[in-house]
């Protein structure tokens, strides 16, 4: 995992926040200054909070669970499809459906209803039905996969959110701390990182900052994928030594066995001389 690099953050405009009379007081370890009424961010904090939040991340993917990526704001929704594929994690950026996680179950019958609709398309008898009533299955299916369709395969609760914006995120936020579900966040200036578990004071406004944050915690998680693959693999050779050893131990035992078992030749008694 690479290090993040201070001029990196800097050429990415991390350090920008908002307006001094727009500020949340909370954010003020974070603030290096204010420069023309506007608070600048301290980049080796954020640089600090940024490898503990990717750390924590590392874990939670090499324990093969899924971190849920939140972003429906217009600076960030592109970049974080675009990133967060690449891990394949699942992500929100168009609307987050009230109760996705507090009502979980309701959002699974949705998903099962888009499966149901992928079936009902492929199906050899779809063509058969009215030209009107396949045009309402398509646009169902298409509204359906524009609001789940990254969250399609995401089968239990995810074990982490990562949000951009959390006052624009705040249902999301709410819900994920009702469950008890860890949270990480990029925060601005004007957000409150009492609410995060693992806040990173930057930018959240422009694409570039947001960008170079994402790439940061995304490099962390594939290599905690990688970590967990290697495991695997080392597991399973341990186990295949461990099997051909115990094989082995049993071929020789039944061997053992078989000698024991095998009835031994009499032993031949001399016979006895002739008498002329």
């Amino acid at each position: 995992m690479t290090e993040l690099k201070f001029e990196e953050l800097l050429e990415a405009g991390c350090h920008f926040g908002h307006l001094k009379r727009k500020w949340n007081p909370k954010m003020a370890p974070y603030i290096f200054k204010e420069h023309n009424g506007i608070h600048v961010i301290d980049l080796q904090k954020t640089i600090a909070k940024a490898d503990e939040a990717a750390a924590a991340l590392k874990q939670i993917a090499k324990s093969g669970k899924k971190v849920l990526f939140v972003a429906t704001k217009k600076q960030a929704k592109d970049v974080v499809a675009e990133i967060v594929k690449t891990v394949d994690m699942p992500f929100v950026t168009e609307r987050w459906p009230g109760g996705m996680l507090t009502n979980f179950s309701t959002i699974r019958k949705a998903v099962k209803k888009m499966n149901a609709l992928d079936q009902m398309m492929h199906d050899k008898d779809f063509n058969n039905i009215s030209k009107r009533e396949r045009l309402q299955v398509q646009r169902e299916r298409t509204k359906l996969d524009k609001n789940l369709g990254s969250i399609a395969d995401l089968t239990r609760l995810p074990s982490a959110l990562f949000i951009i914006d959390i006052n624009k995120e705040h249902i999301a936020v709410a819900e994920a701390r009702r469950l008890n579900i860890p949270t990480f966040a990029i925060v601005d200036t004007n957000c409150n990182p009492d609410l995060i578990d693992f806040p990173i004071p930057a930018n959240d406004d422009a694409s570039k900052s947001i960008a170079a944050i994402l790439k940061h915690m995304v490099e962390a998680i594939q290599e905690g994928l990688n970590e967990r693959m290697l495991d695997k693999e080392n597991n399973t050779a341990e186990d295949e030594v461990e099997n051909d050893a115990a094989e082995n131990n049993d071929e020789e035992g039944k061997s053992e066995n078989n000698d024991e078992a095998r009835p031994r030749r009499p032993r031949r008694k001399n016979a006895p001389a002739n008498n002329q």
